[in-house]
């Protein structure tokens, strides 16, 4: 029996006056699975991810999760149905001006589903979730290491218990080992949660370690998709030259006009 799909694209396509940036995107994601999603700067990722989101409107084609096109709904619906999403930022993107628990807890306190005198404690269970003390919840942002950064935005990510994940460069800027927590720490929540996760990295290391499937885009079109074991012997040329790195090959960097 076929797995489910959570979260199909089809057709998706997104222009920024005469720059193509996604030319007709088609990508599914099983039910309970990760998917990392590879490829260069300028590429598309991140417009794909903004699509998915909802802070960018797609020129064309569908966007379904659980076989409905959220791109169809109305807006109260819509907003629904991207609720049901997770996100941790490239950066982190913690409210400096905010203690920890309070960044772990904001969209739950922003929707209401929590009081905010139980907000401290909730944020703790989520905090112990990804590696951290109580004690890290009364903390500024400011205080923390850039892998305490990653974890407090893992932890905010998590903490509606959402039924999908989205990772944007988990492991930038974080040293080999540290890159490999956060990585434990993905997998670890995805699971726990039953969620789908789809995961946008150059971190071919990462890639790896998260990923159930991969997919490589390529100047807006997806090129590529395979288990995210055969990243690196992928039979693909243009795979092959980004995964390992190398400056000769199909792909060549563009010059900006």
């Amino acid at each position: 029996m076929p797995a489910s799909v959570k979260l199909r694209i089809a057709g998706l396509k997104k222009s920024f006056g005469d720059k193509l940036v996604l030319d007709g995107i088609d990508l599914e994601v099983e039910a309970g699975s990760l998917l990392v999603v590879i490829g260069g700067s300028g590429s598309g990722k991140s417009v794909l991810l903004k699509c998915i989101l909802g802070l960018i409107e797609p020129d064309a084609g569908t966007i379904e999760i659980d076989g409905r096109d959220i791109l169809a709904l109305p807006p109260e619906q819509r907003a629904v149905e991207r609720g049901k999403i997770g996100m941790l930022f490239q950066n982190g993107a913690l409210f400096d001006s905010l203690p920890v628990w309070e960044n772990v807890t904001f969209g739950l306190l922003a929707q209401d589903r929590v009081k905010r005198a139980e907000a401290p404690a909730l944020a703790a269970e989520f905090l112990k979730q990804v590696g951290l003390a109580e004690t890290v919840g009364e903390l500024s942002p400011a205080e923390l290491s850039g892998g305490m950064q990653k974890r407090v935005a893992l932890a905010r990510a998590i903490a509606a218990r959402p039924e999908m994940l989205f990772f944007d460069e988990p492991t930038t800027g974080l040293d080999p080992i540290m890159g490999a927590v956060i990585d434990g720490l993905i997998i670890d929540c995805v699971k726990r949660l039953g969620s789908t996760a789809v995961a946008i990295t150059h971190d071919m290391a990462s890639a790896r370690r998260i990923g159930d499937a991969a997919a490589m885009i390529n100047r807006g079109k997806i090129i590529w998709r395979g288990p995210a074991s055969a990243l690196m012997d992928s039979g693909n040329a243009m795979v092959d030259q980004f995964t390992h790195g190398r400056r000769e090959g199909p792909i060549q960097m563009e010059l900006r006009k």
